[in-house]
């Protein structure tokens, strides 16, 4: 695992292979409940009995929620002090666990592999795999998507 020093992260700072820890987040019942309450109110994410009568066992977060909880910890952990372009989409989400009241979920990525763009070499495209593990090892949620960065020497002249 590597920790990157701090500077702004450009194309030429990820190495296919790299996994680098760089959040971690604890989530309550009340988060569980106001994120479902705005954003998917189904009776499982707001509601311990409902959670109980459901597969998840009891209250549990929106798979949303986690993919939400992932990507604010990705902007803390390193999107905002990079030169980060965006993302042409996702390949692939995975809710592989419920994420339950007082469950601390570990952020990390690991760089599956790097190209520069043929059409915008200036940019380059990182694809990562992030996964979010509790607090017994277990992964809860995977995520594989690209990320365009600028490229050191066109960094500067990116806003």
């Amino acid at each position: 695992m590597t920790d990157h020093p701090a500077k702004r992260l450009a194309f030429e700072d990820f190495t296919t292979g790299e996994t680098v820890v760089f959040h971690t987040v604890t989530v309550s019942a009340a988060d569980i409940v106001d994120f479902a309450t705005d954003w998917d109110p189904q009776p499982m994410h707001l509601d311990e009995e409902a959670g109980r009568a459901s597969p998840l066992g009891g209250l549990a977060a929106s798979g949303w929620h986690m993919i939400c909880l992932i990507m604010r910890g990705m902007c803390d952990g390193f999107l905002l002090n990079s030169t980060s372009q965006g993302s042409p989409g996702v390949d692939e989400v995975n809710w592989l666990k419920p994420l339950k009241p007082g469950d601390t979920l570990t952020i990390r990525y690991t760089v599956l592999d790097t190209r520069i763009s043929r059409s915008r070499p200036h940019i380059g495209l990182v694809h990562f795999l992030f996964e979010a593990i509790n607090q017994r090892g277990e992964t809860v949620a995977t995520i594989r998507n690209p990320i365009m960065f600028a490229r050191r020497d066109t960094a500067e002249a990116t806003p």
